[in-house]
């Protein structure tokens, strides 16, 4: 790999980031030039990979303005061998402090998709041999205006009294089935979305709703309309019965508030919840393989 030169961006360079067709166009991702006028990508914190002057790695981290955390690999595409992306991340890796998270981006059912894992597998690959160690995935769901089941009229919901309402719930629900947004809330604000979610969604709970057993709480989902897509960014149950019936109410607070496509996040191996967001009109929409550093706690 002696004609192989490794470097960071230059200012003014995103064109040569871009220089390499998307390999992945099917997948909603944040333009390149658009992240650095955000300031969430950054030249020095975007590496490239050039052989021969043609561009055939490329890698950036992202951090949002005003973040707390460190920045995360969100962009790395190879048109070369899984040799060169690992020593194009372990030289951004001696530059930027030490090995961090990275996020694949892939399409839904990317395993069932031969056209998809030959070009996912090299930067994969790439990263196992830069040290990183996957660490779960999670799917991204859509719903996008399909009819929603009736009510059995099992389950009667209401808006939380208070936040001390919605904390006492929190506090009794071991793991919740849907958790959106998860790891921009840990980066960004140092959040537990699972245990204290209303630290990153707010104090206002006109959007949530407690599902109710016979009076008695057995569910509790928490809605935003007006982030960056309407989406369900808290889901927990006292009681899994009632989880379709809470999916299907907390789509329709959204839907009366005019949202037209709502979006979940699901931990891939809950099954259970994967097959249930689908009875309820969700459609999976992308993964997100997680990498880390072998001794890292995420």
């Amino acid at each position: 790999m002696t004609d192989l030169v490794i470097r960071p961006l230059v200012a003014g360079e995103e064109n040569l980031f871009d220089s390499m067709p998307d390999p992945l166009p099917q997948l909603r991702q944040v333009a390149y030039a658009d992240g650095v006028a955000g300031g969430g990508y950054r030249p020095e914190t975007t590496w490239v990979a050039l052989r021969a002057g043609r561009l055939v790695g490329r890698a950036a981290w992202l951090l949002p303005p005003g973040a707390v955390g460190a920045p995360w690999l969100d962009r790395f595409d190879l048109d070369a061998e899984p040799e060169v992306g690992a020593e194009l991340l372990r030289a951004a890796h001696e530059a930027l402090g030490g090995p961090g998270l990275y996020y694949a981006a892939l399409p839904a059912h990317w395993r069932r998709r031969p056209e998809v894992l030959a070009v996912v597998q090299a930067p994969m690959a790439a990263a196992r041999l830069a040290g990183l160690v996957e660490r779960g995935e999670r799917i991204r769901c859509s719903w996008t205006g399909t009819p929603l089941p009736a009510s059995s009229g099992r389950y009667d919901f209401r808006p939380p009294a208070d936040v001390a309402e919605i904390n006492a719930l929190v506090a009794r629900i071991v793991e919740p089935d849907v958790l959106t947004g998860v790891e921009i809330a840990r980066v960004v604000a140092g959040v537990d979305l699972a245990t204290d979610p209303l630290a990153w969604l707010g104090d206002a709970t006109e959007e949530w709703r407690v599902a109710l057993a016979a009076g008695d709480p057995v569910g509790l989902v928490g809605t935003a309309g007006d982030a960056c897509y309407p989406l369900l960014a808290y889901l927990g149950l006292l009681d899994e019965a009632a989880r379709p019936e809470l999916l299907a109410e907390a789509v329709r607070v959204l839907a009366a508030g005019g949202a037209r496509e709502v979006i979940a996040d699901v931990e891939s191996h809950r099954v259970t919840v994967l097959a249930e967001l689908e009875r309820t009109g969700f459609r999976q929409l992308r993964s997100r393989v997680a990498f880390a550093p072998p001794d890292s706690q995420e």
